[in-house]
């Protein structure tokens, strides 16, 4: 069984994260400006720390967990990807939080509902979305919103043990049309 409580903390599902994941396994699938796509495999490095609590207004209080994101083309080794936000877990509502911040100028925030029922023994699965618009949102600079728009983000993430899967769409309008950018990765835990 997973034990969700840390130092005194509820994290939730989260309690899976903490550590350095590294992956070999990663398939990114991206825009061309000519209306092709592009195919990158990658490697990656992601870190999820432990935060601890953080109270809202004196009434929420949430489990926190900081990660780094490093991902890197296989083709020549060079590091195109590098991402930061946290997960969060708001055990009364029985909600899920993820922040995602890029030096690109976008951000967002995506959430989802969280079953405790649903973790079995080491296994977790966590779905989380956010829409440009919606009560989980999408913030980017002039120039993205009118050159490569990000409309909408989800992430399914699997964690079993010391190995982790994710799938994730990031929706966008970019070159004149609508593209579901994707990237997908197995990882595993290489230290606590």
């Amino acid at each position: 069984m997973i034990e969700t409580i840390i130092d005194g903390v509820d994290f939730g599902p989260l309690a899976v994260l903490p550590g350095t994941w590294k992956g070999e396994k990663g398939m990114d699938i991206a825009p061309e400006e000519d209306g092709s796509k592009e195919e990158n495999p990658f490697s990656e490095e992601i870190l999820f720390e432990i935060v601890g609590d953080v109270t809202n207004a004196g009434k929420q209080t949430l489990g926190v967990v900081r990660y780094h994101q490093k991902v890197y083309r296989k083709t020549d080794g060079a590091q195109f990807h590098d991402q930061l936000g946290y997960w969060v877990w708001d055990p009364a509502a029985g909600t899920v939080m993820f922040t995602l911040t890029i030096p690109r100028a976008v951000s967002l925030v995506a959430g989802g509902d969280f079953d405790m029922g649903s973790m079995d023994d080491d296994a977790v699965s966590i779905a989380v979305a956010s829409e440009d618009g919606g009560d989980w949102g999408v913030a980017q600079s002039p120039f993205m919103r009118e050159n490569a728009k990000t409309t909408g983000f989800q992430i399914n993430l699997e964690v079993d043990g010391d190995k982790m899967v994710y799938s994730q769409t990031t929706f966008l309008d970019i070159y004149g049309r609508k593209f579901d950018h994707t990237d997908n990765s197995t990882l595993v835990r290489v230290s606590p």
